[in-house]
């Protein structure tokens, strides 16, 4: 304990559920407290930015996405932030008219650094995202190019496998550390939820293997 309060350790979720607990926290301060547990593990390098380019209640998903060991996202709109290439992304945040142009950039700044994580990454894009063009044909053309050339495994779920339950962006984070439980975080704004009470994962798991098994791989789609 002296370790991590003088800051010169890391803090594991499990033992900030366990001191919540202890202490009789509630369900939202202990999910809040644990999602921020991995991040002491690091620099948390994203808090430079500023909450105008990573808001409060994204800044907490930064850290767990930097220190997860696996991440499974799905996300049926838009190309996912890990794999976007610049074009892409400033394409993606400019949409909003309300952020300056220095905002902007440094919000595309942050997507590109994002995509240093060293954690195996399976992406379910759904084909509306590959078919919404974002910027101008030839910014989809070169992002649908990358798609076929990142790391991470890219699969898409087409408009002709019908159906699936629990529409919405989420993802899936396990961690290195078995002591880490793992997280269902599901994507806001304004706000993002992160489950990490087994039932609650659960629920995600199924929907995964679902989609999955719904899903091509990139390098097969058109």
């Amino acid at each position: 304990m002296s370790r991590v309060e003088s800051g010169r350790g890391p803090v594991k979720i499990a033992d900030v559920m366990a001191l919540c607990w202890l202490y009789g926290a509630s369900q939202q301060t202990t999910e809040t407290l644990a999602a921020l547990a991995p991040g002491t593990q690091q620099e948390d390098w994203w808090e430079a930015f500023g909450t105008a380019v990573v808001p409060d209640w994204f800044g907490l998903y930064a850290g767990l996405e930097a220190a997860a060991s696996k991440i499974n996202a799905f996300e049926p709109q838009l190309v996912h932030g890990l794999v976007q290439t610049e074009d892409y992304a400033r394409a993606a945040v400019s949409a909003d008219s309300r952020l300056s142009p220095e905002v902007v950039e440094q919000r595309v700044r942050f997507r590109l650094e994002r995509q240093r994580t060293e954690a195996k990454v399976t992406i379910i894009l759904g084909e509306g995202a590959l078919r919404l063009v974002a910027g101008s044909p030839d910014v989809m053309v070169a992002q649908i190019e990358h798609l076929r050339h990142v790391a991470a495994t890219i699969l898409v779920l087409p408009f002709s496998a019908g159906t699936y339950p629990l529409r919405g962006s989420f993802a899936l984070l396990d961690f290195s550390d078995a002591e880490d439980p793992s997280v269902a975080y599901v994507d806001g704004p304004p706000a993002a939820r992160y489950l990490d009470r087994p039932e609650e994962r659960a629920e995600y798991d199924l929907v995964w293997r679902v989609i999955m098994d719904m899903s091509i791989p990139i390098k097969e789609w058109q």
